[in-house]
């Protein structure tokens, strides 16, 4: 690899702590997603999070923080408590899902168009501009200058205006570059390729040795994989494949992500099958 993108460190011997909601967020979006409206056992989620090292306090108090965020409902059914998906928490699974498995790391057919977001908030909204930037990275964008961000390709910004309920606050435009700007230098002006590109470094790194080596425990394996995965993507913007350099490390990386989650998709799925405790999932 390329000694301009350098491996970052990992955050342990076996991989980044990755935060217990990140991957409980994995495991309904792997294993209950798909499956209907379904809810879980409490017990059962805690033993899948076992096999990642997280403990029982902290998924306990995890699925409370996400109750009260609004991205889980609970019932009890007699001595035992059920976690469900609300609606809210599917809608980002799915967009989690189209990012993961439907959508490539490299974009390779950008047709030369940009999506520009100007915005000015209230300076008391400190909370609607933090989760606005969150959702602007998250869609690919990066700050061009204060206030004024930029995305390659024609971004759909329609649901993230209306849910923080912003749309007088914001101008958006769609445009292409004119001759007179050097894309190379806006794009490295604009965001952080080196962080980018030593994440991708850092989980190839770390999972290259599974490829073809399909030994432990599949659930776990997959759980780690994909919660990994999304993590490491989700501050990736997708930028312009002809104006990176040609060994940009997110197409190595893909490859091996997919190579693994082919290899230990069914058998983890097996396990959860045997694993898990569910019932339908009651709304109101």
């Amino acid at each position: 690899m390329d000694d301009r993108y350098p491996d970052a460190a990992p955050d342990s011997p076996v991989g980044p702590q990755l935060r217990p909601q990140s991957l409980l967020l994995a495991f309904f979006g792997n294993h209950v997603l798909e499956e209907g409206p379904l809810s879980v056992y409490s017990g059962s989620i805690i033993d899948v999070l076992a096999r990642v090292g997280v403990g029982e306090q902290a998924v306990r108090s995890t699925l409370t923080r996400m109750v009260g965020r609004g991205l889980l409902q609970r019932r009890r059914q007699g001595r035992r408590m059920y976690f469900g998906l609300t609606p809210h928490a599917a809608q980002i699974l799915h967009d989690g899902r189209k990012r993961i498995w439907h959508t490539s790391a490299v974009n390779d057919d950008w047709d030369g168009n940009w999506t520009l977001f100007g915005f000015s908030l209230p300076e008391a909204w400190q909370r609607q501009r933090h989760d606005l930037r969150s959702h602007l990275t998250w869609s690919g964008f990066g700050s061009l200058y204060s206030g004024l961000w930029i995305a390659p390709g024609d971004v759909d910004v329609s649901e993230i205006v209306a849910e923080l309920g912003i749309a007088d606050h914001v101008k958006i435009f769609h445009a292409r570059a004119d001759a007179a700007t050097d894309i190379d230098v806006m794009i490295r002006d604009t965001w952080d390729l080196q962080t980018i590109a030593a994440r991708h470094t850092a989980f190839e790194n770390r999972w290259i040795a599974h490829v073809g080596n399909p030994s432990g425990d599949p659930l776990a394996t997959h759980l780690r994989l994909v919660a990994e995965w999304l993590d490491t993507i989700r501050t990736d913007p997708r930028l312009p494949a002809r104006h990176l350099p040609p060994d940009w490390p997110a197409r190595s990386a893909e490859e091996t992500f997919r190579r693994i989650a082919e290899q230990a998709g069914e058998p983890a799925r097996r396990v959860a099958a045997e694993l898990l405790e569910t019932a339908p999932l009651q709304t109101s």
